[in-house]
């Protein structure tokens, strides 16, 4: 046939093509497997990979949703048959084989979760255990040992660890171990996120209750001023009122924008000035692109409060307050400055280290909420002195993916 020559050629060509083809995925998989190291390495970051996205699953506390993804990666660590995280009340996880122990382990776990102590159980007592605590008995080929760690978080124990395998060498027990207390180690972050969570609600309310008494029945005082002579102008602080105590009371959000909090601010020095006149100036000079900052709620409004009860009230005459907000780089930077009184800075260390209450309770409050929020190093940074006016810097990162508005 006369096209044969050519149909072979096309084959021996094809061929060809899928063996270099093959060739280069292999080297492409021996050279990735190469760069991972010795053996040595790769176990070490197979065990750092595993331990990790564990730990993003159990960030969120001992719950089931959590332990059941967290279990997965725990069992390839310790490479048991089956693996269990429970609480104090109950299995939240199971991963692996022999779920028929799972109703009996709680009655398995009581001893951990009471005395703390890890315990063993080999395989043969565990079928008796197992039998007397409701499961059922298992078949002498599928017999397991189990190894119980306690999750201790502090001085409590919480939950424990339980590690099932056809026998408890010393190896699965040492890491059993050190598995429940990295788990312990999870929770106890958890419990501080949720800790850090409520003392800052807590501190908004302290902010809330700071607001009520003083301004709110100076604001009132102010509008019924004007009933009678300027019933108009009565009416609009009326509204601005009612915006400005919406916004400062809302239930929802640990977090703002710094639009809204200017809002809020607007509002706030309107019904001041209802009550000082021309005694207080102010002035602003905003960067648009930093008013979808995100910011804690009620951050800046105490500042500028502040500035006016402690820095103007008692200045004899007009006082000036100044707002800026700038983009500085990663990050946008607000200052309120004043020129009135100022604070003795003995007094100022005071009150920002917590050891005094009264006047300026609203520059440690924020203090500490920024420092909790982004770390110490962006704490309040006030500059002032008596007769000298004060001078508030603040900057929080213009990228905060975890807090929403």
């Amino acid at each position: 046939m006369p096209d044969s020559p050519l149909l072979t050629a096309a084959a021996v060509a094809v061929i060809a093509l899928a063996i270099a083809a093959v060739v280069a995925v292999g080297l492409k998989v021996l050279r990735s497997f190469r760069e991972l190291g010795t053996d040595a390495e790769r176990a070490t970051y197979k065990t750092l990979h595993a331990a990790s996205r564990a730990g993003q699953h159990l960030r969120t506390g001992l719950n089931p949703a959590g332990a059941a993804k967290a279990s997965k990666q725990l069992r390839s660590l310790l490479g048991c048959d089956a693996l269990a995280i429970t609480d104090t009340t109950g299995v939240l996880a199971w991963d692996g084989a022999g779920e028929e122990l799972k109703p009996a382990l709680m009655g398995l776990a009581a001893k951990v979760l009471d005395g703390g102590h890890l315990a063993v159980i080999p395989a043969g007592e565990l079928q008796l255990q197992a039998a007397g605590g409701g499961g059922r008995t298992l078949a002498p080929e599928v017999e397991r040992a189990v190894v119980i760690a306690p999750i201790k978080a502090g001085n409590r124990v919480v939950g424990v660890v339980a590690a099932f395998a056809p026998a408890a060498g010393a190896g699965l027990v040492r890491a059993t171990g050190e598995v429940a207390d990295w788990v312990a180690t999870q929770v106890e972050l958890a419990e501080l996120d949720a800790s850090r969570t409520l003392l800052m609600e807590a501190e908004v309310r302290a902010l809330r209750a700071q607001i009520s008494p003083h301004f709110i029945y100076n604001s009132l005082n102010a509008i019924a001023s004007f009933i009678n002579t300027d019933p108009v102008r009565a009416r609009e602080l009326v509204v601005e009122f009612a915006d400005f105590t919406r916004y400062s009371f809302r239930r929802h959000g640990d977090f703002t924008t710094l639009a809204e909090e200017l809002r809020c601010i607007d509002r706030y020095l309107l019904l001041e000035r209802a009550r000082f006149g021309d005694r207080v100036q102010v002035s602003l000079r905003i960067a648009p692109e930093v008013l979808s900052t995100v910011i804690p709620f009620l951050s800046l409004q105490p500042l500028v409060e502040n500035a006016v009860r402690h820095g103007l009230e008692a200045k004899e005459g007009p006082g000036h307050i100044s707002i800026t907000a700038n983009d500085s780089g990663a990050f946008a930077e607000v200052t309120i400055e004043d020129d009135g009184v100022g604070i003795d800075p003995d007094q100022l260390r005071s009150v920002l280290a917590g050891h005094s209450d009264g006047e300026h309770v609203g520059l440690r409050n924020v203090d500490a909420r920024l420092r909790q929020v982004y770390g110490d190093d962006n704490g309040l940074v006030i500059e002032t002195a008596p007769g000298e006016g004060t001078l508030i810097t603040m900057r929080v990162p213009k990228s905060q993916p975890r807090h929403d508005a």
